[in-house]
């Protein structure tokens, strides 16, 4: 297990270029199950969790080739079933949570499919309802081994049906989306989730040969077919990525540009930071983010505490709430984190209190974060990553602190960021990966 040792109190300066979506990475990767031709993807993070669906695909029979540092060919032309009932193929896919989205494309083409109750961060209960109940209504019959902890799958063929979903689940829509492109008849997908990376899986889809209305709404038709083709595909940068570069920059009062941002994909979340108190300036299609020694926390009009909250999209992406927290310990002002969807998020404060932050939490799902600006600076302390945000967030506040900060389980962080020692140290930072 890896560690890093970050010497606190510098400054960053230059120009960081945001590594491609790992969300949407995860779907468009297990997209590439529904057709045998070639589909080619462009931007690909060298990041854990990335490379071990890759990995993954290629252990199923996908013919899988590296193009050049960020591009990869699939070609599912032919698919080992039976390994996917293997021993081998239930560890793997168990320890991925984006494992789970290979159920509706190989259940679409080859009419079963099986997975292991997956993994993931350890952020909170995160079921699978949405998943299974609207693939069930497409005609799946569903059967759980308690036992292997494992779900199997089998239709003869998917039909179109209209479905509700009781929860805008991203990766619930992603599943049904792709096994509904494959469906007889027409699906309806109502209170789907429209977050960019969706939008970019159904452009996909219909370069594929899919028919899709309502492209970035919460309302999608899909028309199935009898087949789809191959594509060329390059991913989004990564929104998480951004926005913790925006409260990093905040945080160790430093001068960056973030190049090639996607700003018109960021939806709320400049605006979010802005609310903090931070200067964000739009320059074509980058951030510059200026060097701030202080910032104060907005209040709402009535002059009441300011609360931020995640939301379904166009709503604040949960993923940087971990960040938006952190960044408020050192701002000027109070403002109330709001973690709506994961009830365990919220508990890594812990270690920001013990490096001297004024927060107060109200409950799993609340903190207050009390910010004392320039009469406050966190201490480095030793502590260890539970999850990829609050491994980041943890990151972000060490860079700040005074002193010397350790944080072990950093695979933890490798799962979502790519390099991320190397690209903050070409900037200025003091950040030593060891074993």
């Amino acid at each position: 297990m890896s560690s890093f040792i970050i010497e606190g109190g510098h400054s960053l300066q230059g120009t960081i270029i945001p590594q491609g979506a790992k969300n949407e990475a995860l779907q468009i990767i297990c997209a590439t199950l529904l057709t045998q031709e070639e589909v080619v993807i462009e931007n690909i993070p060298n990041i854990l969790d990335v490379n071990n669906l890759i990995a993954l695909l290629g252990d199923m029979g996908v013919q899988v080739r590296k193009l050049n540092m960020d591009t990869y060919s699939f070609k599912a032309e032919s698919i080992d079933l039976e390994f996917l009932e293997s021993e081998e193929f239930m560890k793997k896919s168990a320890a991925l949570r984006g494992s789970i989205m290979i159920i509706g494309p190989i259940l679409a083409r080859f009419g079963r499919a099986c997975v292991p109750k997956p993994g993931g961060d350890k952020i909170g209960r995160r079921r699978l309802d949405t998943h299974f109940n609207g693939i069930m209504k497409l005609g799946a019959e569903l059967v759980y081994d308690e036992k292997k902890q494992l779900f199997s799958l089998e239709a003869k063929q998917l039909k179109g049906q209209y479905i509700l979903l009781d929860e805008a689940s991203v990766t619930g829509t992603a599943n049904l989306l792709m096994a509904a492109a494959l469906a007889e008849g027409e699906t309806i997908i109502y209170n789907a989730a429209c977050e960019p990376y969706l939008e970019q899986l159904s452009r996909m889809l219909v370069r594929m040969g899919a028919k899709i209305e309502g492209i970035g709404s919460n309302r999608l038709i899909i028309k199935g077919v009898t087949k789809l083709s191959g594509t060329h595909h390059r991913l989004l940068p990564d929104m998480i990525e951004i926005g913790s570069f925006i409260g990093m920059a905040a945080m160790t009062a430093s001068e960056i540009t973030i190049q090639g941002a996607s700003v018109e994909n960021l939806g709320i979340i400049p605006e979010s930071f802005r609310r903090l108190g931070i200067k964000i300036e739009q320059q074509g299609d980058d951030l510059y983010i200026p060097r701030q020694e202080g910032y104060t926390i907005e209040s709402f009009i009535d002059g009441s505490i300011l609360t931020i909250a995640d939301a379904p999209w166009p709503g604040l992406t949960p993923d940087l709430l971990s960040v938006m927290l952190v960044t408020a310990t050192k701002a000027e002002g109070c403002v109330l984190i709001h973690q709506k969807m994961f009830e365990s998020r919220l508990f890594f404060v812990d270690k920001l209190i013990d490096m001297g932050a004024q927060i107060i939490l109200c409950d799993p799902h609340r903190a207050t974060v009390i910010g004392l600006g320039s009469r406050f600076r966190l201490k480095g302390m030793t502590m260890t990553s539970p999850d990829i945000r609050a491994g980041i967030s943890l990151l972000i506040a060490a860079m700040s602190a005074k002193g010397t900060s350790t944080i072990h389980n950093i695979d933890q962080i490798d799962r979502g960021y790519q390099d991320i020692d190397v690209r903050l140290n070409a900037l200025g930072a003091r950040i030593l990966r060891v074993d």
